[in-house]
């Protein structure tokens, strides 16, 4: 191991230059009239997820920055996914941003440098193998959000989820760095690796670890959105620009599951009766209240931010069955991947589904109430039938992914002898379903209300269309990446 080697973050290297060239190209080249910042943006994505998927074929882990910093398949392939999410985000959002002035100002590409830089922190977590990288990833991504949720400065309902985004996003990092805190004061090392010899040694002080693994546990709720401590997720959801909105839901859920693997798995294992236990009373809440309250609401954001609480509840069922007691190392193994996996495939979906609410809007309206899906089909059958396959997907119908994503988790919870949490996530799975087949009745069985002339670019379509496909093409053949994630958590678990 060489602590000078930094091959292992050359991925991150190149993003963090790209980045400085993409804020000196806005500088000089004004975006409404030659989207240069737009094209940088979507190379530098491109390579960066190249390099950072490269390794992937080789077995164990590269360290970097006295091993602060590591490589090793399962960040590879998250990174992928990050980079890919990113991707298509930005693909999405040019039309709008541009409509709604959001690349105005002296610099013109500040939009896309935010979106990059929330990029670069999601790496950032993904690798980090200490308390400290940790937390320069997860504030450099939140603080890059908190700027892109404020960015229709003259809009008070983006600058008031702006606000909200902030205070609590503050508090619930206070919480973490207070866990952290703790933990590095019980243990002596801010490492993981060596967190976790000093935790299984014994040397360490029960009392202040737990003390510390609440405070962390809840820091980490918060960036899932998972309940009790979801609060922040609807009002943001509804009052950031929907561009924003695809930034915030999908690709930060890949980081956030990645240092739940970090700190919790690899970090604190020994300490797994007593985080395990507030993983399931988050999954239980978080089901409860995503699946019901969604019923209620009439604005389609908010009634995908309960959802996303809810598949939350899901991701943390399959993190939390990895550690019951009598669990095998491959049903171990099993069980995050499954959460892996679903997480993957929730973010590919959701993607797709606030893309479609995106794409519908025009300049000077949002179609942001369900009441503006009604009679979709008359007027776009193409979109009904991707918003359609995304909601099936979302609702866990076969044959779609959503509904192969479910099952891995169930089935991991099955294998750990939870059948109670099992019965009780397939009731609120059928309690959720009804909010999503909801928007499926509206667009094909009522009259439009809208009938304006939907009006989306190519490269938007050709993009959605293969968003709405995969859902369905994975759902089919799930195996590949299945298999991958079963990987990348094997040798995470092993390294």
């Amino acid at each position: 191991m060489n602590e000078l080697n930094l091959i292992p973050a050359s991925a991150e290297i190149f993003l963090a230059i790209a980045i400085m060239a993409v804020l000196v190209a806005g500088l000089f080249v004004h975006e409404d009239s030659q989207p240069v910042s737009h094209r940088l943006s979507l190379l530098a994505i491109v390579v960066t997820g190249y390099i950072a998927i490269s390794g992937f074929g080789v077995a164990g882990s590269s360290y970097a920055f006295n091993q602060m910093f590591v490589n090793d398949p399962m960040a590879m392939l998250l990174k992928l996914f990050a980079c890919t999410a990113t991707f298509i985000t930005l693909i999405y959002s040019r039309q709008y941003v541009l409509i709604r002035g959001m690349l105005g100002g002296s610099l013109s590409g500040e939009f896309y440098v935010l979106a990059l830089l929330t990029l670069l922190g999601q790496m950032i977590m993904i690798s980090g193998n200490s308390f400290l990288i940790i937390y320069l990833g997860l504030e450099l991504m939140s603080l890059s959000l908190y700027a892109l949720v404020a960015l229709r400065r003259d809009n008070p309902i983006s600058t008031e989820a702006a606000m909200k985004y902030f205070v609590l996003g503050a508090l619930a990092s206070g919480f973490m760095l207070y866990g952290m805190s703790m933990l590095y004061g019980a243990t002596g090392s801010l490492n993981l690796t060596q967190v976790a010899a000093a935790i299984a040694a014994g040397t360490a002080s029960k009392t202040v670890l737990v003390l510390g693994l609440v405070f962390m546990v809840a820091g980490l709720a918060f960036k899932l959105g998972a309940a009790p401590f979801h609060m922040w997720a609807p009002d943001v959801y509804q009052g950031a620009p929907t561009s924003v909105t695809l930034l915030l839901g999908a690709a930060p859920k890949l980081a956030a599951f990645a240092i739940c693997m970090r700190l919790l798995v690899e970090g604190l294992g020994a300490l797994a009766a007593d985080w395990q236990q507030m993983l399931v009373v988050m999954s239980v809440a978080s089901l409860v209240i995503g699946n019901i309250t969604a019923l209620a609401q009439t604005n389609i954001k908010r009634m995908l931010a309960y959802s996303t609480i809810s598949q939350m509840g899901f991701m943390l069922l399959g993190l939390a069955s990895g550690v019951f007691t009598g669990s095998t190392a491959e049903a171990t193994a099993s069980a995050y991947s499954a959460s892996m996996f679903y997480t993957i495939t929730y973010v590919l979906t959701t993607l797709g589904s606030f893309a479609t609410i995106m794409l519908l809007s025009r300049q000077g309206f949002e179609a942001e109430q369900l009441d503006d899906f009604k009679g979709l089909n008359q007027r776009s059958p193409w979109f009904a039938a991707m918003m359609m396959l995304l909601m099936l997907s979302l609702a866990g119908v076969p044959p779609m992914v959503g509904f192969y994503a479910k099952l891995s988790v169930l089935q991991a919870a099955l294998e750990a002898g939870q059948v109670a949490l099992v019965i009780f996530a397939v009731m609120m799975s059928l309690v959720g379903a009804f909010y999503y087949l909801r928007v499926i009745k509206l667009m094909y069985f009522d009259d439009a209300i809208d009938t304006a002339p939907i009006s989306v670019p190519k490269d938007m379509q050709i993009v959605l269309s293969i968003n709405g496909a995969a859902t369905l093409v994975l759902g089919l053949l799930p195996s590949p990446l299945m298999s991958a994630c079963l990987r990348a958590i094997t040798q995470a678990l092993a390294s």
